[in-house]
């Protein structure tokens, strides 16, 4: 199965100047973020493990008791149920990420 970006993605706004799009499989799902200067995703956890990585811009995130400014490349693993959060730096920040289980996105 093939996804046309955006036009075969689903999208939401998960938080002010947070738009997410995604897709969503049977054992997995993935989606691109668009993040606006100084946005914030809030702590938060979820059952479903998460991997993404850095495309462009800066984000501050916190996975447990941990803080690590990402930067374009980077890549970060988020264990089911541990604590996470951040914020964008001074620029647009753009990030993939992969759950599994698939995450339910009309939660958030």
């Amino acid at each position: 199965m093939f996804y046309e970006f955006p036009k075969s993605y689903k999208s939401k706004e998960v938080a002010p100047g947070w738009l997410v799009h995604f897709v969503v499989g049977e054992h997995m799902s993935l989606s691109r973020h668009t993040i606006q200067p100084n946005s914030v995703a809030p702590m938060h956890t979820h059952p479903n493990e998460q991997m993404g990585m850095m495309l462009e811009g800066e984000f501050e995130m916190k996975i447990g008791d941990k803080t690590r400014l990402l930067k374009k490349g980077d890549i970060y693993r988020v264990p089911p149920n541990v604590i996470h959060g951040g914020v964008t730096k001074g620029k647009v920040a753009s990030i993939i990420e992969a759950f599994s289980p698939p995450r339910d996105y009309t939660k958030l």
